[in-house]
């Protein structure tokens, strides 16, 4: 893309379009550069026929070309959109998926009969989980924990900003966690260390990607020390690797939770899953 000079608006992507970006990648991007709202792609219609200004032409060719190297999106521009909130994020924080919605979608679910639910979020990240939670249950008491002292800060931004009262700690998983909670949900490092997918995910924390040779390290942990900490009833909700359902299922049994189940993500995928501390 070195010979990239658009002089309008459609010059701009079908630069982007020929030099391989997918057009929704650049769109925000040329949005982003032009200061208007990410979301706003029915105004790069109306104006395809701009002219685009020099340094605006030269800050979008960057931004491209950072993008072919494969920097996500997120980070270039800064925001991402994730259960309707406007996170803002950067290279301190795994970036939000859509399909981590999922494992919002069941914890709202189980907390649907719980008034004032006590929930947890392990590995916050961005915080994207917890907020999303808070924003959807403005009576819940949602504490957010990473081990990440850059991640937290991250989501405490992003608590600030948008005005919700997550409560957030620093810690490895359980460690140090009080109390009992209604759901402890977590989407923790589930890719196997050797897997080859995490060459392509190199501008993302590495901490936040691989657990142990089979992806389930974390997992582990999180399945041997939440019982303790889950109040009877309380659910333990986990997203994990697209492959990794049923071995997740045999650790949350072993742990002795109950209602042992799997959600499937929006392609279909068994991508959640979760199971109750018995009652009795």
């Amino acid at each position: 893309m070195s010979a990239f000079a658009p002089t309008t608006v459609a010059a701009a992507l079908r630069q982007a379009h020929t030099a391989g970006l997918a057009r929704i990648d650049a769109q925000m991007l040329l949005l982003h550069t032009l200061g208007r709202p990410l979301h706003d792609r029915a105004w790069l219609l109306a104006h395809d026929t701009d002219t685009m200004p020099t340094a605006a032409s030269a800050a979008f060719l960057a931004l491209c070309q950072r993008r072919a190297a494969g920097e996500p999106v997120a980070y270039l521009t800064g925001v991402k959109e994730f259960y309707g909130l406007p996170l803002q994020v950067d290279s301190r924080v795994l970036d939000p998926r859509p399909d981590t919605e999922t494992l919002v979608d069941w914890a709202l679910e189980r907390l649907q009969a719980v008034p004032s639910p006590q929930v947890l979020d392990l590995g916050t990240g961005s915080g994207a989980i917890a907020l999303a939670l808070q924003q959807q249950r403005p009576d819940a008491h949602v504490l957010a924990l990473d081990a990440s002292a850059n991640a937290l800060a991250v989501a405490q931004a992003n608590a600030q900003r948008l005005g919700l009262a997550v409560r957030f700690q620093h810690g490895h998983w359980l460690q140090g966690v009080q109390g009992h909670f209604d759901a402890i949900v977590s989407n923790p490092p589930y890719i196997a260390s050797s897997d080859p997918h995490l060459a392509t995910l190199q501008h993302e924390p590495l901490q936040a990607l691989a657990s142990g040779p089979d992806g389930l390290d974390d997992i582990r942990d999180i399945a041997i020390q939440a019982p303790a900490h889950l109040k009877p009833g309380g659910w333990l909700l986990l997203e994990h690797g697209w492959n990794q359902a049923a071995s997740v299922r045999a650790l949350l049994t072993q742990a002795g939770l109950c209602q042992v189940q799997s959600r499937c993500d929006l392609a279909g995928i068994e991508r959640c899953t979760g199971a109750q501390r018995p009652l009795g």
